[in-house]
């Protein structure tokens, strides 16, 4: 699960930000929403607000980033736009097997070389004091080196700096790095990214065709949903009810990922009043777009995945999506995550839903992008978990809000009119 993501000259990110999914145990609300191990307390979700274009987006893609360069990918990492500095800081702390592990990365993105990397594990003792263990630190810059396989130090300057140490290097001959490479690759490889404009129907796809618990389970969450739906289903060609009317039709839109080949598409269907059609032709977006995400929603919750997803309530009602937020948070969710970015203010809901830490904010004005928690607001600020927080954030008491002028547009617009009228007179 993760903990901590640290961002520094990264997207829209100049000064540092930090993104953090540490539960503040001091507050014994919604206990059910904080996944405990081993000393360490986890909130289950994070919901993220603010204006368009302000870097919620950003905050996803350092999440990308972070996880390609962990399953040793190209990262397409983007330093600041106005920064002169082509240096990207990227850091991440994370739960695996019970531990707590910070990896933190120095990139240069004009030279696609990492310049600095460090792990380590963060032990607790029983009073909740921090003791770090480094396990390795490769400071190419300042030619400081340190690593908990000694034999390894030797070699370090002489490696490639194009990738990560564990990869320029046979760590299975090395105990220690070969059981780092071991625990940021599993843990990598847990994390799902979607963006809701434009997600896959790939594993919905592949989970349909294997007729097991999995596939049960993304059929009930489909029809549980309440789109009138009587089933969900792949099937054969000669299952499928086209007929003359509506054998040339094609999907209204194009928002959903259509990679995957369209006949595979095709053979998942909706049955509606005993009816079998095809769910890419007669289905609504949001339709389509629940039966995407379902796949995503229940392997992760079996398996323990953390889903992180860029605008989360896209086309979807907004008790679908509050539902969707609280299958996590439920109790019977024991190791999985969701991170998503949101505009709908039904869910900011600290007495029903949320504790505060998990509702985070995105503000930006013209020096620099923030990004903070509800939690950092307190009592003495009107803050609490009684109060009304859609109120407080339409009167902008909590910033991460636009104030649009469109008016001035619309000014504009018919000013022109006139005036155009005026010049043919």
């Amino acid at each position: 699960m993760i903990i901590e993501l640290r961002v520094k000259n990264c997207f829209s990110f100049e000064d540092q930000i930090v993104f953090s999914m540490k539960a503040d145990m001091r507050n014994k609300k919604f206990a059910s929403n904080v996944h405990r191990e081993n000393k360490f307390n986890i909130l289950k979700t994070a919901g993220i607000y603010g204006p368009n274009n302000a870097g919620k987006t950003c905050l996803v893609k350092c999440f990308n980033a972070i996880k390609k360069i962990l399953l040793n990918k190209k990262p397409n990492l983007m330093p600041n736009l106005f920064s002169k500095n082509s240096v990207c800081e990227l850091g991440i702390t994370f739960l695996a097997e019970g531990r707590e592990f910070s990896y933190d990365l120095h990139y240069d993105a004009q030279k696609e070389e990492f310049l600095y990397e460090k792990f380590s594990e963060i032990q607790k003792d029983q009073y909740g004091n921090e003791k770090e263990i480094l396990w390795l630190e490769k400071d190419t810059v300042n030619q400081k080196y340190s690593c908990i396989d000694q034999d390894v130090l030797l070699m370090i300057p002489l490696m490639s700096s194009n990738n990560l140490l564990c990869y320029v290097i046979d760590a299975s001959k090395f105990e220690h790095l070969e059981k780092m490479k071991k625990i940021i690759v599993e843990f990598a490889q847990k994390i799902d990214i979607l963006n809701m404009n434009n997600i896959p129907m790939k594993k919905t796809i592949e989970l349909m065709k294997n007729k097991g618990d999995l596939q049960k389970k993304v059929v009930e969450f489909i029809k549980n949903a309440d789109l009138y739906m009587d089933n969900f289903e792949y099937v054969d060609m000669d299952q499928i009810k086209i007929d003359d009317r509506t054998e040339n039709e094609k999907p209204d839109e194009e928002v959903l990922n259509m990679r995957e080949k369209l006949m595979e598409q095709i053979r998942l269907v909706s049955t509606y009043k005993g009816v079998k059609v095809p769910s890419l032709i007669f289905d609504s977006t949001g339709t389509k777009k629940i039966a995407a995400l379902a796949s995503y929603i229940i392997e992760g919750l079996e398996n323990g995945r953390i889903l992180i997803v860029d605008e989360l309530d896209s086309s979807i009602h907004f008790k679908i999506t509050r539902a969707i937020v609280a299958m996590f948070n439920n109790e019977l969710n024991t190791n999985a995550q969701m991170i998503f970015t949101v505009h709908d203010i039904n869910l900011m809901d600290c007495k029903r839903m949320f504790r505060k830490e998990q509702i985070w904010f995105v503000h930006k004005d013209q020096d620099r992008v923030y990004v903070y928690s509800l939690a950092d607001f307190t009592a003495q600020q009107g803050v609490r978990d009684t109060t009304d927080i859609v109120e407080k954030y339409r009167k902008g008491a909590l910033g991460a809000l636009p104030d649009p002028e469109l008016i001035n547009s619309l000014l504009d617009i018919k000013g022109n009119k006139k005036g155009e009228v005026a010049d043919e007179e």
